[in-house]
């Protein structure tokens, strides 16, 4: 499946490379960069993914564990996979797991590419996946793979940044987002760079409207998204 935002195939390995630098860092720049609210953004994302009760949900490239751990607080009789590519990232989210409430005790955490799942066909209730499509090669792919794991009528649901398309955040987003986000990362990172490449990305990746056909082109219906922080976070949520 073609799609027209593919990036270089030695991206994967780069990425790996910029997440395991950044990872220890990674919770605190966010929070400050979202002005606090992507805790809030992701308690969206698990509303929308409306897992049953005892259901099992899969969150990919989960990162420092942040929306599983919340899942484990909001779904105490579900089973929570957490995957990522990073190792260090996962290192991190066990960490954090493991001074966490005695519900975070039970996701399961597992390296794993989020362009080749490990899981047999509709295995999950939902797939949630954070700030993850910008650092994939194939964004069709992580797509057709998410539905593939989930059962039919099961949920899709993605949090993906999104350059504004509104005046004045049309103007206001890349003096904040190219001017603070390398500033951070060279403060707070030392890694000026890991997060010049961050708002180089949005910018690169397809619109909402875009997103969505290639959601609905890998089986998803009721493919719909919702703009957050005056149109530059999208939350997209799609039914198998």
């Amino acid at each position: 499946m073609n799609h027209p935002y593919v990036p270089d195939a030695d991206q994967k390995q780069s990425i790996r490379a910029l997440f395991t630098h950044i990872a220890p860092t990674y919770d605190k720049i966010n929070r400050l960069l979202s002005w606090g609210q992507d805790q809030n953004w992701r308690q969206q994302v698990l509303i929308q993914a409306q897992v049953p009760a005892g259901g099992r949900l899969l969150d990919v490239a989960t990162g420092t564990g942040a929306v599983a751990l919340l899942a484990a607080e909001r779904l105490p009789d579900a089973q929570i996979v957490g995957v990522d590519l990073t190792p260090a990232m996962l290192a991190e989210a066990r960490q954090k797991a493991g001074a966490h409430s005695t519900a975070a005790q039970r996701i399961q955490w597992v390296h794993n590419d989020g362009l080749t799942l490990a899981f047999p066909s509709n295995t999950f209730d939902a797939v949630v996946s954070v700030f993850m499509l910008r650092n994939v090669p194939d964004v069709a792919r992580a797509f057709d793979e998410q539905v593939r794991v989930v059962r039919p009528g099961g949920r899709v649901v993605c949090l993906e940044m999104t350059w504004p398309q509104c005046f004045p955040m049309t103007w206001l987003f890349p003096l904040y987002f190219f001017g603070l986000a390398p500033l951070l990362g060279q403060l707070m990172a030392k890694d000026r760079a890991a997060y010049t490449y961050l708002p180089q990305s949005v910018r690169q990746f397809p619109a909402p409207a875009a997103t969505a056909k290639v959601m609905e082109a890998a089986g998803l219906r009721d493919v719909s998204w919702k703009l957050k922080m005056l149109g530059t976070v999208a939350v997209f949520v799609g039914r198998k």
